[in-house]
């Protein structure tokens, strides 16, 4: 996985020039918003579900050790092969080697951020071997030269009119309307054709069951279908994280997830096979078993909570900056607040030490997290890493100095008076726009409220003594 090429304040400067991209993004989110607030309400047991996900999810990373084995047993027990990969080079050598042993030069993929994560369809691309995307958004994206924006909704930036300019110049020319039924069917004809010719289908797993090595994978299209069931072979890629311990335990998640995410009463398709048999779907089966640098997170008894997401993007939805940026700002393709904390910890704090100062800590994405992931306190966890890591003589000097003058009541008075004074020309229209060096990066992104030109303190002895 790499790391952003940029930090995440130069990125979002950029993005936020888009008047396009906030206009789609705040129709997006809102639209998607209200929807899920709505269904959510229907149950009245909304809290107890979401604390047994959280409970689950923590049981399988306490156990991963044993659910692993477990799960792996119970794949190969189906006719299944099982593949451990610790990093992207390894996952991604298994694919090419699978599509190359079965002479395939093109295979069709379900939506998967892991596969995207290790950079799947490059690694296969060098070998000759074309992936195609039969996600709709994923397709758009695809045929753009475009990448994703939001966890669910990879298109989200996107509006129907684009789309339909996108198709016009690529696989489906003279197409004149913008119609959504008549961008599915464009999109229809040109993927059928590639499913009933597939040789080897790619797909991620949304989860993993222990005890029967069953995988699932839930999307809203049917070409999650068409792609584990008609190839002959298939190839599933699935972080270790993904594991449920018991088959019941697919329960909680399939009512957790559809309602956070699509804003659903429950998946249009929810696909489940496990193993392989005679006759019926694909008749070779690989699942991948991927680290890359999940193991890492997990020896971190904070910053572990962030693999329990179950990838619904709830809280992108109702992130103000994320809604704002969108999710090319991020620069990984795990964007918005999960990705805030999740991929510092992938690719290493310092190679992403921005991306948990991308919030505003309103703790909006805790209280919509199915699994009550609680982002805002792994944001501050891994602020304090960055700071750590950065080891700026000058800020621990500007730390122990301003610990020195609050611990004299006099001292911190003289401060405010000197420092009232001395922000005078700095202010304008009652807020402090830009600081000078040193203190420059603070407004950068910011603005800052002026010292008040008399304290509390005065003023109350002023008035009440």
């Amino acid at each position: 996985m790499k790391a952003p090429s940029e930090p995440f304040p130069v990125a979002a400067r950029r993005e936020l020039a888009n008047a396009q991209l906030r206009a789609n993004m705040r129709n997006a989110t809102e639209t998607i918003r209200t929807k899920r607030n709505r269904v959510v309400a229907e149950l009245d047991d909304w809290e107890e579900l979401r604390e047994a996900g959280r409970a689950i999810k923590a049981d399988v990373l306490a156990r991963l050790d044993h659910y692993l084995v477990q799960f792996e047993a119970a794949v190969q027990a189906g006719g299944g092969q099982v593949h451990w990969a610790r990093d992207a080079a390894e996952a991604n050598a298994v694919v090419v080697e699978v599509a190359r042993a079965h002479g395939a030069t093109e295979v069709v993929k379900v939506k998967s951020i892991t596969t995207d994560e290790i950079e799947l369809n490059g690694a296969l691309a060098g070998a000759g071997i074309h992936a195609i995307e039969t996600d709709f958004a994923e397709l758009i994206l695809q045929l753009d030269g475009d990448w994703s924006s939001h966890i669910l909704v990879p298109a989200i930036h996107r509006n129907r009119t684009e789309i339909r300019d996108l198709f016009a110049r690529t696989i489906a020319p003279g197409i004149v309307s913008d119609d959504p039924r008549d961008l599915a069917e464009a999109a229809r004809v040109y993927l059928r054709e590639k499913f009933l010719g597939a040789r080897v289908g790619v797909s991620g797993a949304n989860f993993g069951v222990a005890e029967t090595g069953t995988i699932c994978v839930v999307e809203s299209e049917g070409n999650g279908r068409m792609c584990t069931t008609l190839p002959p072979v298939l190839v599933t890629v699935m972080g270790i994280e993904k594991l449920v311990p018991t088959f019941g335990d697919l329960e909680v998640f399939l009512q957790l997830l559809p309602r956070s995410s699509t804003a659903e009463r429950m998946n249009p398709y929810t696909s489940l096979w496990t193993g392989v048999a005679d006759g019926d779907g694909p008749q070779e089966l690989h699942v991948v078993l991927l680290d890359n640098g999940r193991t890492r997170v997990l020896r971190d008894d904070v910053g572990r909570q962030a693999l329990h997401c179950i990838r619904c993007s709830a809280c992108l939805n109702v992130c103000p900056v994320y809604s704002r940026t969108g999710g090319h700002a991020y620069g990984s393709v795990y964007p918005g607040p999960i990705g805030a904390i999740l991929t510092p910890q992938l690719v290493g704090i310092e190679r992403a030490a921005s991306l948990p100062f991308a919030s505003s800590l309103c703790g909006a994405c805790y209280e919509v997290c199915p699994v009550k992931i609680d982002i805002p306190r792994v944001l501050l966890h891994l602020r304090g890493q960055a700071v750590s890591k950065r080891g700026s003589r000058w800020e621990g000097a500007a730390m122990r100095l301003t610990s020195w003058m609050f611990a004299s009541g006099r001292r911190f008075a003289l401060a405010q008076r000197i420092a009232a004074r001395a922000q005078r020309p700095l202010v304008r229209g009652g807020l402090i726009r830009r600081l000078p060096p040193p203190l420059a990066a603070w407004t950068r992104t910011r603005d800052l409220k002026p010292v008040a030109t008399e304290s509390f303190r005065r003023w109350w002895e002023r008035e009440r003594s």
